[in-house]
């Protein structure tokens, strides 16, 4: 039995699934085990990164899921090392061999370190190559998104970011809607706050 996911609507027209599969922390053969399964019961959106060293495994799941690849949401994050322009992209490159895909839904930068400015221009060109439908970013504060926007040609569609109960980041959300961000979907991780360190 699946189940049906609600969509959101991203700022370039195309739309994310409001749940994903995370697959932070797995390995690579709980990846194959356990993605498959996933899809099945009707997740589309699967989340996966450079840092958690399972693309691969996740290319793999996918295609063994037998769902056709239009019908999947993918994403996949670049971290800090991979930001200088000519590295950057040869980095998306890189992925979507790792994923064995001709693009991908999403792709964030990780982390709001390194030469995240020159990488976006590169993240820009996969999305005119087509290699890339949409960019975004991940845990990146407001005056570091500041100075992407002070050179994006393309705005940030996602932010990916802690978000649940217990941190709700309702200035964040009104910072940016301030800088014509109103639009951008907020994407959470942790989103239930289990255990959250605030609590303690």
């Amino acid at each position: 039995m699946t189940a049906s996911v609600p969509l959101f609507t991203m700022s370039n027209g195309l739309t994310i699934p409001a749940m994903g599969y995370g697959v932070y922390m797995m390995s690579s053969e709980e990846v194959e085990r356990c993605l498959p399964q996933a899809i099945e019961l009707g997740y589309t959106h699967i989340d996966t990164a450079n840092a958690y060293f399972n693309e691969v495994a996740v290319g793999r799941a996918i295609k063994a899921s037998g769902v056709s690849r239009e019908n999947l949401f993918v994403t996949s994050k670049l971290f800090p090392q991979s930001y200088p322009y000519e590295q950057c992209a040869a980095d998306i490159d890189a992925t979507l061999e790792r994923l064995g895909m001709d693009y991908v839904d999403l792709l964030l930068f990780h982390q709001p370190y390194g030469d995240y400015v020159s990488g976006w221009r590169a993240m820009e060109k996969a999305v005119r190559a087509g290699k890339v439908r949409a960019i975004g970013l991940s845990n990146f504060p407001v005056h570091k998104i500041d100075e992407i926007l002070a050179v994006a040609e393309i705005k940030p569609a996602v932010l990916q970011v802690e978000i649940n109960p217990y941190w709700n980041q309702h200035d964040l959300k009104t910072q940016l809607a301030e800088r014509g961000l109103s639009d951008i979907v907020y994407e959470g991780w942790y989103p239930l706050g289990l255990f959250s360190p605030s609590l303690f």
